[in-house]
């Protein structure tokens, strides 16, 4: 383990989010690369290193430092793989293609798809579109910062670094830029909605 991580893990052990989310940098696409190879679904893969970043949250401040941080994080990736797998195989699998006997006769299965309705589409996109006029009406000093930290998922640090300015900078002012983006999120729903959201 280099000193850069060593540093980030006292970090993290003692509370530091920013140092939490700059170590999940540093592992996710090996976490990911794992679960993918467990599971063999992207989407599965993807779930499942999520969770394991939760789980290396929650219990990263009783980690003991017996082995290096890598190899706990992935024991950890590969129990939670294998807590899935095992949850998976004790269910009932039943194949699409199988027909139901029933007494007159057999029938095909026939399932509900899971894809959005197209109403349900047409609302996404009109909130993405609300959101994305929102974000866009914003004076471009607090635009990018929405933009940085929400939208491109960048860390406060990384933030400061481009802003070249304090963290505590950065962090107070990503607080009152979302209040902005609330206050006119809020009066464009109104606007567009007016009594159906009061």
């Amino acid at each position: 383990m280099d000193r850069n991580e060593q540093l980030l893990l006292r970090k993290a052990k003692a509370g530091d989010v920013e140092a939490f989310e700059q170590l999940v940098e540093a592992y996710e696409k090996k976490v990911y690369n794992l679960a993918l190879r467990m599971t063999g679904n992207h989407d599965d893969a993807a779930d499942l290193a999520q969770e394991a970043f939760i789980r290396v949250f929650k219990s990263i401040s009783g980690f003991k430092e017996q082995s290096s941080f890598s190899t706990w994080i992935y024991r950890i990736t590969t129990n939670v793989c294998l807590d899935e797998i095992r949850k998976r195989k004790n269910k009932k699998v039943i194949s699409l293609d199988e027909e139901i006997h029933m007494d007159d006769g057999e029938m095909k299965r026939q399932v509900v798809s899971e894809d959005p309705l197209p109403d349900e589409l047409a609302e996404r996109e009109e909130l993405r579109s609300i959101v994305n006029a929102a974000i866009n009406s914003l004076p471009e000093d607090q635009r990018i910062v929405i933009t940085l930290r929400d939208l491109q998922g960048l860390t406060y640090e990384e933030i400061a670094r481009i802003l070249d300015c304090p963290g505590g900078t950065v962090k107070s002012r990503i607080n009152r830029e979302r209040q902005a983006l609330r206050n006119v999120l809020s009066a464009r729903t109104e606007l567009l909605y007016g009594d159906y959201v009061k």
